[in-house]
């Protein structure tokens, strides 16, 4: 059960809780994954399935590339101020095979990160807006023996 203080940034993008899930969808012609969920026609080229199932996506993968973020984006996206550079991961979902993009969690810079990293899918904070957290999915590093 989530925190009625807390709210999704992007709602129906992933759920809330303590095992969060992204919400994708799969073509039911070809079985394509996607992220952010079709429901329209499928982007495989080989494929013109229309109709998807909704589903939730692995919430773990392996680190693709990543990369850091040292400039401030723009509106919409809402940062701290002052500004605070932070670590984005391109993950291989475990299950789907896709690559998703999202931040990584506070305090884990590019330095640490590697190739093959195994990571997952966590809420944190990204703002507050009238005494409510507005949260986000990031990537974090899965503590190897």
């Amino acid at each position: 059960m989530s925190d009625p203080q807390q709210h999704a940034v992007l709602e129906g993008w992933y759920t809330l809780g303590p095992q969060p899930h992204l919400i994708g969808s799969r073509c039911l012609s070809c079985g394509s994954y996607f992220f952010p969920r079709l429901s329209t026609f499928c982007r495989n080229p080989l494929c013109e399935g229309e109709r998807f199932e909704e589903l939730p996506l692995s919430r773990t993968g392996r680190i693709w590339s990543y990369t850091n973020a040292c400039y401030q984006p723009p509106p919409p996206y809402v940062s701290p101020q002052p500004f605070v550079p932070f670590a984005i991961a391109a993950v291989e979902l475990e299950r789907e095979r896709m690559i998703v993009l999202g931040q990584v969690v506070a305090g884990v810079q590019v330095e640490r990160l590697k190739i093959g990293m195994p990571v997952e899918l966590v809420l944190e904070t990204l703002y507050r807006e009238g005494g409510q957290d507005k949260l986000v999915w990031k990537w974090q590093p899965v503590d190897q023996p």
